[in-house]
């Protein structure tokens, strides 16, 4: 073994188990309906739920957050304080997750709680024991099978009169920032379907229901302050889309509107308006992330905003409901590329992109592995939210699917290439049908061996699983379709942390690992941070994908090595020190040249020159930290 080096990851063989290529399998009963979900780590994802009258209870009242096991496919239930209800959520540096805001206390039927609070919504309720979420910060330590999962330490911590926001946020936005701190942007202090009273007078207030502000967790010191951008979307700018970028500054899109935000001096770029007046965000709720970022696109940093829905103004209506029968506006299908600082210095603009293969409303999009995007969930018509009445149908009874504002769930899912030449980008090929719809409330997650954790649906006010797109707790796995493959390299020894900058490290690959010649796999290996972040609402809020070298804000993530577009199982690693600050850096490495082997027997030897083991020089990755800077030198040896 070679011994120059702190840090090693050494990858065997594994059988894929029979897993089916492209398809679902149900994977039991979360419990609570999967509103969010995170990976905590290799062993467990979190949920939350909104408070309802879950069967599942905890000390004496509904379950609305449980823990799912990976290894078993077992839930457990876990206690939370507050009203949860279209919260927003983000990792911490050191690993921990964080939820903030969501509703006011509620009782049966989704009715405000037995208490008020001076805003007008439910302070506490005596029935389902929940709290004001509104302000709230919940914090979590993702725990495994070696800790006590009933210790204090392994529960959501959830004390509003300890730690709390500045201002009621419901529907906000989070974005990790290159510190490891989170901003808060924008949300309802009261409301329901869109955020805005109609005709819309008081964009900046709506009486009191709108909050056009942002805020820092943790604040240190720095008070919330206006955003002009929320007042300019005002109505549709929940769950804002945000992107940090390499420059420090921010990507952000709402309505139709789009700005790159300095967000420390509070300044605002404008940006074209997004085409054929399509809104991505909720409650349209189209599908939208970051493309992986590589060497072979230079790190570039492009998002793609596919689906959702271009319904006329008015048709939004109002904070009650929208004013026409959603279910029956067809989801858009177009797609659109955003490059939000070409590298070239010119203008940004938005591309048009291939089309999806159907329209989709609530269509999540999942970055893989192996760099391509799945798009899964969703409906073909209307939107997200729920209601009991429309400006159309004013009769709860008349309403064809519930409270349901959605119809015609889309279960076969899709796959994007964003490498592939344009107009032959989408394809379903090989890739089956859910039967479970999916629609608002729905959650997806990647998982560490890179399948997909599907759960979630529930567009009603309350538990009911007698209506026509009912409470739904049965979870799945899909299997993308690299699961064809008949082994598949496992690491050991990964690194726990890696820093930014500083001295590289190895990963070594078997003969076992792979076919043909070493030097060819040496070529065709890639080593990818991906972040799956935090799912709600059709987004992973802080998703990313990165080939060793680029922008990165610190905090976990999955470590997985790609031979020939297959991929390991992943491994959870810590990016940066684990701790909210400037992140220290050094120096990159200067790596070794690169040295091909002469022999096609491959083994691990204490010499890299032997003729037995290829040397590939790895990259490095960069973070936003004052600029752009260097993280994680590697080393690859097969």
């Amino acid at each position: 073994m070679i011994l120059r080096v702190p840090l090693w990851l050494t990858l065997a063989c594994v059988p894929a188990l029979g897993k089916t290529p492209g398809s679902f399998m149900e994977v039991g009963n979360t419990l609570v309906s999967a509103m969010m979900m995170f990976l905590g780590n290799n062993e467990k994802v979190y949920i939350l739920d909104k408070a309802e009258g879950n069967a599942a209870t905890i000390n004496g009242h509904p379950a609305w957050g449980a823990v799912w096991d990976i290894a078993t496919q077992q839930a457990t239930v876990m206690d939370v304080v507050t009203n949860t209800f279209c919260a927003s959520g983000m990792h911490l540096p050191n690993g921990s997750w964080v939820t903030f805001g969501g509703n006011g206390a509620v009782g049966r039927g989704g009715n405000i709680g037995s208490q008020r609070n001076s805003a007008g919504s439910g302070a506490w309720d005596s029935e389902y024991q929940d709290f004001d979420g509104t302000k709230a910060i919940r914090i979590l330590n993702p725990c495994t099978d070696s800790d006590s999962l009933s210790s204090p330490k392994c529960q959501w911590y959830d004390d509003p009169n300890v730690v709390s926001m500045q201002k009621r946020r419901w529907y906000s936005a989070a974005e990790a920032l290159a510190d490891g701190s989170v901003v808060l942007i924008g949300g309802f202090v009261n409301g329901g379907y869109v955020n805005r009273n109609y005709p819309n007078v008081d964009p900046e207030f709506q009486g009191g229901a709108a909050e056009s502000t942002f805020e820092f967790y943790p604040a240190n010191g720095r008070t919330a302050a206006t955003m002009q951008f929320m007042i300019k979307t005002s109505g549709l700018n929940s769950y804002a889309h945000t992107y940090l970028l390499k420059s420090g500054k921010m990507l952000v899109q709402a309505n139709v509107s789009t700005i790159i935000w300095d967000y420390t001096n509070n300044i605002e770029t404008p940006l074209p308006d997004m085409p054929n007046n399509v809104v991505r965000v909720y409650p349209a709720s189209g599908a939208v992330a970051m493309l992986p970022l590589k060497p072979k696109n230079n790190y570039t940093q492009t998002i793609l905003f596919c689906g959702g829905c271009d319904m006329p103004d008015y048709a939004w209506g109002d904070y009650a409901h929208p004013s026409i029968n959603t279910w029956d506006y067809p989801a858009s299908k177009d797609c659109q590329r955003l490059t939000p600082e070409p590298p070239d210095g010119s203008d940004p603009a938005y591309e048009a992109d291939d089309d999806m293969l159907e329209g989709r409303t609530m269509g999540q999009f999942i970055v893989l592995p192996d760099g391509k995007i799945l798009v899964i969930n969703g409906g073909l018509n209307g939107t997200a939210g729920y209601a009991e009445a429309t400006g159309e149908t004013a009769n709860y009874g008349d309403m064809p699917y519930g409270m349901s504002l959605a119809s015609g769930p889309v279960g076969a899912p899709a796959i994007y290439d964003p490498e592939a030449p344009k107009g032959s980008r989408w394809s379903n090929a090989g890739l089956g049908t859910s039967q479970i719809a999916r629609l608002y409330h729905s959650s997806a997650i990647l998982l560490p061996d890179a399948s997909v954790l599907v759960a979630g649906s529930n567009p009603n006010a309350d538990v009911n699983i007698s209506t026509v797109f009912p409470t739904t707790y049965k979870a799945e796995i899909f299997y993308p379709p690299y699961f064809k493959a008949t082994t598949r390299p496992v690491p050991s020894g990964v690194p726990e942390t890696i820093s930014y900058g500083g001295d590289y490290f190895n990963i070594t690959l078997p003969k076992s690992s792979y076919t043909g010649s070493a030097n060819d796999a040496a070529e065709s290996t890639t080593v990818v941070l991906v972040r799956g972040g935090f799912s709600t609402h059709a987004m992973n809020m802080g998703q990313r994908y990165l080939q060793l070298n680029n922008t990165f804000t610190p905090g976990p993530a999955l470590l997985f090595v790609n031979v020939r577009g297959i991929p390991s199982n992943g491994s959870m690693v810590i990016v940066g020190n684990g701790q909210i600050g400037t992140q220290p850096t050094a120096l990159a490495s200067t790596l070794p040249e690169s040295v091909y082997s002469t022999s096609n027997t491959t083994t691990t030897t204490q010499s890299k020159a032997n003729g037995n083991t290829v040397t590939l020089t790895g990259s490095s990755i960069f973070a936003a930290v004052a600029g752009i800077v260097v993280i994680g030198i590697y080393n690859l040896l097969i």
